[in-house]
């Protein structure tokens, strides 16, 4: 019955968005997607879609149904509607940014046969995301993080990484240092690594980010007390930010997989899915889903089954991975 509601609100969305100009429309599917409404981004972006008559206005609802399907998981439909926007601006360097994400987790999937084409394509596809807009902050750091760990065979390399973050340095300082804290720990230097993620946070202007990346760090070393430390830094910096609220979301992850105070992890998730300040970087299904898993743990059923049944209200096909990754 809820799948079922879920269509019905989708179909009637896309009923009400027909009278709507795209763009309209569009700026509606993009809030929907912040928001983490998948079900109701698509059939917003279906309705543009059949009213656009401007190629522009046809991109844009291309690279908008892109990132929903990514948020969804559903990787070789989001390459393909990514491409479509591509096709039809190849100017823009956020399409062609967020085509290389989707080819890029594609080759995470594929055979290795296919991976290897797959991941060479996602490459290019930052490369030239980045030679559109140098300044692009994202396509930079995309571009880099696929450099530091991808092979040679690739396109990858720890010395082309290297050059991304000196032009990170000029874009995004922040960035930067958290790009040459991964070259680092890729080359086993721990204390460069740390050292690096920790100059992260002093020069960003919403170190809440950047203290959950260094718990991150410290969850893959085992140094369980200063990861806790460093959620709790995250946490306190992430109440003086209101742009921060997805930090919350990367905090809980990083205490829910090492299985350290469930409690503040709930609180975490519960606090980022009541939060105005939601993004598709962490769709709230998706915090939904976790957040059952932890109520679960907690012994809470019938509260995990309420958190279950917001997550298929808002993206009813999401199917549902079986660890705390994503």
């Amino acid at each position: 019955m809820r799948e079922l509601a879920a269509l019905l609100l989708a179909a009637a969305t896309t009923i009400f968005a027909a009278g709507q100009a795209p763009q309209a429309t569009l700026a509606q599917a993009s809030a929907a997607l912040q928001a983490g409404e998948a079900d109701k981004a698509l059939g917003l972006i279906d309705s543009a879609l059949q009213g656009a008559q401007a190629s522009s206005a046809m991109a844009e609802a291309y690279n908008l149904k892109c990132r929903v399907l990514f948020t969804l998981d559903r990787f070789d439909d989001a390459a393909s509607e990514c491409q479509h926007a591509v096709t039809l601006d190849d100017g823009n360097s956020d399409y062609h940014l967020w085509l290389g994400r989707a080819l890029g987790e594609k080759a995470d999937r594929a055979s290795f046969v296919n991976a290897y084409s797959l991941a060479k394509r996602a490459r290019a596809e930052f490369e030239r995301a980045v030679e559109l807009n140098p300044r692009n902050a994202e396509a930079l750091a995309d571009l880099g993080e696929f450099d530091s760990s991808a092979p040679g065979v690739v396109g990858g390399g720890l010395d082309k990484a290297e050059r991304v973050a000196g032009k990170l340095d000029k874009v995004d300082p922040a960035r930067a240092h958290e790009l040459r804290g991964r070259i680092a720990e890729q080359r086993k230097d721990y204390d460069l690594s740390e050292r690096e993620f920790r100059q992260a946070i002093a020069a960003s202007p919403h170190p809440a980010f950047q203290w959950m990346t260094l718990a991150s760090f410290l969850r893959r070393r085992e140094r369980w007390t200063e990861m806790d430390a460093a959620v709790h830094s995250g946490l306190a910096a992430a109440a003086r930010d209101k742009h921060a609220a997805v930090a919350l979301f990367n905090g809980a992850s990083v205490l829910a997989r090492s299985n350290r105070e469930t409690q503040l992890a709930v609180k975490m998730l519960e606090d980022y899915l009541a939060s105005p300040n939601k993004t598709e970087e962490a769709p709230a299904f998706v915090a939904y889903v976790r957040l059952a898993r932890l109520k679960e743990q907690l012994g809470d059923k019938e509260a995990a089954q309420q958190d279950r049944a917001a997550a298929v209200a808002l993206a009813h096909d999401y199917k549902q991975p079986q660890s705390h990754g994503h």
